[in-house]
């Protein structure tokens, strides 16, 4: 594991594999072993895998005070620069996918391909306010309650219904990464509609056909500011990762390496 210094914090990453740089940018409440790390060899053969934790996640420090958008697109920056000797391919996953379009905007030299899955644009409707909001409330009072709720709106009906409970019980269990309050409350002022109008990079924007976490409106409003984006939408909640891993893989090795 590498440590760097950015934004006033230290960002932890991992790096596996040769070639062009592949760097992957998790989500809220999961750092980056735990949402990309059965993937990782999917992709080490053709790229040198790079996987940073950002704030408050893994060993990566977070600041005090509200939680910056900045702040993440700055870790992450940072990490490509000390990682790589060129552009990367950029890959951001729910709140990472959001850190990942801001990062491609205001680093366009830094980004070769863009792939958001499961990305937003902007938090100001009642919808996704009442989400979130109700999200950060339930992790303040009761982790494990904060757990079902997410989890109810992350995967689909059927994956779930299919883990059973005893799986289930283990996933309600796994605590969340410190700090995910702050980072749940930094998805409740997301607005990177004119950043995304600057994106040069050619990409990608995935959703989910049963991502009750955020709905399509949201994902396709996305695309449709990003100037030549390409839209794809798989059998999966939320959690693409965990519920189509297989298939995403596909997905995204056939927009980079083809």
């Amino acid at each position: 594991m590498t440590v760097i210094s950015a934004a006033g914090t230290s960002v932890h990453y991992t790096s596996s594999g040769k070639g062009p740089g592949l760097v992957l940018v998790h989500g809220t409440s999961i750092g980056a072993q735990a949402n990309f790390g059965h993937v990782v060899e999917r992709f080490a053969d053709q790229r040198q895998v790079i996987s940073p934790d950002y704030a408050g996640c893994g060993n990566s420090t977070i600041p005090p005070g509200d939680l910056q958008l900045e702040t993440l697109v700055e870790q992450i920056a940072a990490t490509i620069r000390h990682a790589s000797d060129g552009p990367v391919d950029l890959l951001g996953d729910s709140l990472g996918a959001v850190v990942a379009a801001a990062t491609a905007a205001r680093y366009p030299a830094l980004v070769r391909r863009l792939v958001l899955v499961a990305g937003w644009a902007d938090s100001s409707d009642a919808r996704h306010q009442m989400v979130f909001g109700s999200w950060a409330r339930l992790e303040r009072l009761d982790a494990e309650l904060s757990n079902r709720y997410v989890m109810s709106l992350a995967v689909s009906p059927p994956f779930l219904t299919a883990l059973g409970h005893d799986r289930i019980s283990m996933f309600l269990k796994q605590a969340a990464p410190p700090d995910t309050k702050r980072r749940i409350e930094l998805g409740l002022r997301i607005d990177i509609r004119e950043l995304a109008k600057k994106i040069a990079a050619p990409t990608l924007v995935v959703r989910g056909a049963y991502d009750y976490l955020i709905p399509e409106y949201q994902t396709r409003a996305l695309h449709e500011l990003i100037p030549g984006s390409e839209y794809a939408q798989l059998e999966s909640g939320h959690a693409a990762f965990l519920e189509q891993p297989e298939a995403l893989v596909k997905l995204v090795r056939k927009f980079l390496f083809d």
